[in-house]
């Protein structure tokens, strides 16, 4: 049968070839950004970041290239951050973080401080859990990182981020927002459809970063937007910061979708519920007619 001058089978194989065509876009993609040894030589100013009572500069790093003494920085920094918000979770969360660490597709921004230039003792201590001198070079200092990848989620290439970690000290003087602006740099530059992240419900303060300040939002994936019903006793939140039209379409949940969504779920709920009362009246009228 012709439909518009096109037969089914031929529309059939136009949107497979656009589905091939897309998908070794994406591909594509991912491959090219994971392949750029230093992102920081396309954004120059923010190799430093300096404020009053500090002064950092900032290097980029490979899961697979990491020395022994950084592995354990970011454990011990891990542990000082997230062991609170996980919980009787972090056990678990603890060996999958180390994984992921060493992943060769994980990708890092390192943060370096100088001794006289926001280093404490803290400092010192998370280096190797008691004391030590400095873990990347004669006097610089890592005191905080962010840990993400290049990957896909809905079908669309997306900056993942799965540790933006900073030494307490250093917390709410700013150095966080800088970090996610250049990592939103780093996702246009590389045509990443959007930046996704994961916080813990648990984690005050991290959700009303990047939801209050850096106006993410919950994505469409995330546990409580999936399921509503079952995604309040999740642990967690997926948030995201979409910049393509697709990527807001597919990741972004606006609120007149959230209602339909959650008027949908009460629908079905009421229908499972109302089909279960019928199944008991059948029961029971069957069981009189028995008598």
């Amino acid at each position: 049968m012709e439909v518009g001058g096109l037969s089914r089978n031929g529309e059939g194989r136009i949107k497979r070839k656009d589905v091939i065509e897309k998908k070794k876009a994406v591909e594509e993609a991912l491959k090219a950004a994971s392949s750029v040894k230093d992102p920081l030589t396309s954004f120059s100013p923010f190799r430093r970041y300096d404020t009053p009572g500090l002064s950092v500069h900032l290097k980029s790093g490979r899961g697979d290239k990491l020395s022994s003494p950084i592995k354990q920085y970011i454990q011990n920094l891990l542990k000082v951050n997230m062991e609170g918000p996980y919980g009787s979770e972090w056990p678990t969360e603890k060996k999958m973080k180390c994984r992921e660490m060493v992943a060769p597709e994980a990708r890092y921004i390192f943060v370096h401080s100088f001794p006289d230039s926001g280093t404490n003792e803290m400092t010192k201590s998370l280096a190797n859990g008691k004391t030590s001198n400095t873990i990347t070079g004669d006097r610089a200092t890592i005191v905080g990182f962010v840990q993400y990848r290049f990957t896909i989620e809905e079908d669309l290439p997306v900056l993942y981020v799965y540790e933006l970690q900073l030494e307490p000290h250093l917390q709410g003087k700013g150095l966080g927002r800088f970090l996610m602006q250049l990592i939103e740099l780093i996702a246009c530059k590389n045509c990443m459809g959007a930046v996704v992240l994961t916080v813990q419900k648990a984690n005050s303060l991290a959700m009303n970063f990047y939801i209050g300040k850096l106006r993410y939002t919950i994505a469409s994936i995330s546990p409580s937007k999936v399921n509503p019903l079952i995604g309040v006793d999740s642990s967690y939140e997926i948030l995201c910061k979409a910049f393509s039209d697709e990527a807001k379409a597919k990741l972004e949940v606006t609120s007149d979708a959230l209602s339909s969504l959650l008027a949908e779920e009460e629908m079905t709920k009421n229908k499972e519920e109302e089909n279960g009362r019928k199944k008991q009246r059948r029961k029971e009228q069957k069981k009189k007619n028995e008598v």
